[in-house]
């Protein structure tokens, strides 16, 4: 690799610091940061994004996401010298050529006389896989020094391990058609540009993320929360034109898209599906749950029969990024239908990307959420921290607690009460939701506040009814549990207060803010509260929930209880 620029003179006074142990400094007040973020967001992870200095790692599965996107490494390298304020360590654009190098030496491909084959263009990596104990079993008949015979079935299942091996395979065996089915978009930017009611058009953003998708055959499409992700779903049907299975995770999420699909795309109530708990109908589009999908009886995942129910051309999967393990394992035999993951975050607490990596597919598309606030597509937020010091009485009981009720015992105190409704009154006249984890705390702030609560409990039906009271206004303030997380549509809330949430969840966070961040019509800004108990789990666990949001570019102010009462009033 001696060819590579590695003390090429870098601007002298550059937005980047680009050091050996991979990690990548960028100045936020530098008059380049803008260009250069853009610029590195491909191949490099944002890890921290406080107010000065944002600190980005490149890892092996971005430098695969942004090969699989078409980078090469000398774009990556490029950008770095270009970029950078001294010059770029020798030894770690080496290792970005190695390490991007290493995707696509294996091929999966389609062979007329032999079917599925797994090809290297580099022999010895094939003898290098060939030889480890995790791909016995998937591998047929060698055909060559660079060929050897894949049996269909396992083609996720290697590809899987492939990926664990350091040696991602690129894909290009292609998919089956399915079976066709007339698909149209009913978008019309004349209509739009002309004021009609009800008219819409795909944003550039939406366009060129199904275009992303489509190019790259099978991925995951990052967008955030209110950015519709359910409209680059039914645009990537459209394109598609084919049965399609769509994976979501829970049965008002389900409907959510069946409304959205009749509002956006030509199709029928007649040819949209439903397969969950309350109903098992199996039509041209069929929206399943994670949940029923996962069901075990005996042993087995009777549900999963559904995946062979009809030839679908397109399997979408919302909120990828909370595939449960058996979506997984199922996913892996799917490998020659199209999939699209919809996600806000790809963020995973157990680790898992790279298995949405290889067996959903690469990061096709990524729009940051301060991008799309600056261009008024998401609604600006403020993100508050509340803080209180629990009573003598509570410490105590809290010090003498067994770890494992610490955090419960600090997350329901019921101090919350009383902050709730302060930071209630200052929004007085706005759409607020209250978020919580403990249903008996949610009941007694519903009996409190005098408002309804939905927890998992909640009938559909009756889901189904606060919310569209909640959306039209005749009821102003929610409480909810954490089934309200995911895949709901509330436009008109502009207020959340989180008085607790699941441990350390950084998923959970951002979900949890999205709701809040659709576009106002008066172009109000969103407020998103977290009520904390000071020196507990309680601060520590919403530390790391909050570092997603402040990778995205959100500051948390930290406000003292005591303090709420005398500050004035939010705009």
């Amino acid at each position: 690799m001696s060819d590579l620029p590695g003390s090429t003179p870098a601007l002298p006074d550059g937005p980047l610091i680009v050091q050996s142990d991979k990690t990548v400094l960028l100045e936020v007040s530098h008059p380049d940061a803008a260009d250069a973020r853009r610029a590195i967001a491909p191949f490099a992870e944002l890890e921290r994004a406080p107010e000065h200095i944002h600190t980005y790692r490149i890892t092996p599965l971005a430098l695969w996401n942004a090969r699989a996107a078409g980078l090469d490494a000398e774009t990556v390298i490029h950008v770095l010298i270009t970029y950078s304020r001294f010059p770029v360590p020798h030894s770690l654009l080496t290792e970005i050529a190695e390490t991007m190098g290493r995707y696509g030496r294996l091929q999966l491909v389609t062979d007329p006389a032999h079917g599925l084959v797994l090809h290297a263009t580099d022999a010895p990596v094939l003898v290098e896989v060939m030889r480890s104990k995790r791909t016995q079993g998937l591998l047929g008949a060698r055909l060559g020094p660079e060929d050897v015979v894949v049996h269909p079935s396992e083609r996720g299942h290697l590809k899987q391990v492939l990926i664990k091996l350091g040696w991602p395979a690129e894909d290009l065996a292609g998919y089956v058609d399915g079976e066709a089915h007339p698909i149209a978009l009913h978008d019309s930017p004349e209509d739009v540009a002309a004021g009609v009611a009800g008219a819409f058009a795909l944003r550039p953003y939406q366009a060129q993320a199904v275009d992303s998708f489509w190019a790259g055959g099978s991925g995951v499409v990052v967008l955030p929360c209110g950015a519709g992700k359910t409209l680059v779903g039914a645009a990537a049907m459209a394109k598609s034109s084919t049965t399609t299975l769509i994976l979501v995770t829970n049965a008002v999420s389900a409907r959510q898209w069946k409304q959205e699909l009749l509002r956006f795309t030509s199709l029928t109530e007649d040819e949209i599906g439903e397969y969950s708990g309350a109903r098992k109908e199996i039509r041209p589009v069929t929206i399943a749950t994670y949940q029923v999908l996962t069901t075990k009886r005996k042993g087995v995942y009777p549900h999963l029969d559904l995946l062979d129910a009809r030839d679908w051309g397109l399997i979408v999967y919302d909120e990828v990024h909370l595939l449960p393990a058996p979506i997984f394992r199922m996913t892996a035999d799917l490998q020659a239908r199209r999939r699209l993951g919809l996600t806000a975050t790809l963020v995973r607490e157990d680790g898992r990307e790279d298995e949405v990596f290889s067996l959903i597919g690469p990061k096709r598309y990524d729009a940051p959420w301060k991008d799309l606030e600056s261009q008024g597509w998401i609604a600006p937020a403020v993100c508050t921290e509340v803080r209180f010091t629990l009573g003598a009485g509570e410490r105590m009981t809290y010090a003498t607690a067994e770890a494992e009720d610490r955090y419960r015992l600090a997350a329901s105190s019921p101090a919350k009460l009383k902050i709730v409704d302060t930071l209630l009154e200052r929004h007085r006249g706005e759409s607020a939701l209250v978020i919580g984890q403990y249903v008996d705390q949610l009941e007694e702030l519903a009996e409190h506040l005098g408002a309804p609560v939905i927890t998992g409990a909640t009938t559909v039906r009756e889901r189904q009814r606060l919310y569209d009271a909640f959306r039209s206004g005749e009821v102003t303030t929610l409480v909810v549990s954490k089934v309200a997380n995911f895949s709901i549509d509330l436009p008109g809330a502009s207020v959340a207060v989180q008085v607790s949430g699941s441990f350390g969840s950084r998923q959970e966070e951002a979900q949890r803010l999205g709701r809040i961040v659709r576009p106002k019509a008066d172009g109000r800004q969103a407020h998103f509260y977290t009520v904390i108990a000071r020196d507990t789990v309680d601060q520590e666990f919403a530390a790391h929930r909050q570092r997603f949001l402040a990778e995205q570019g959100y500051a948390y102010e930290v406000i003292d209880a005591e303090d709420l009462h005398a500050s004035a009033p939010a705009d």
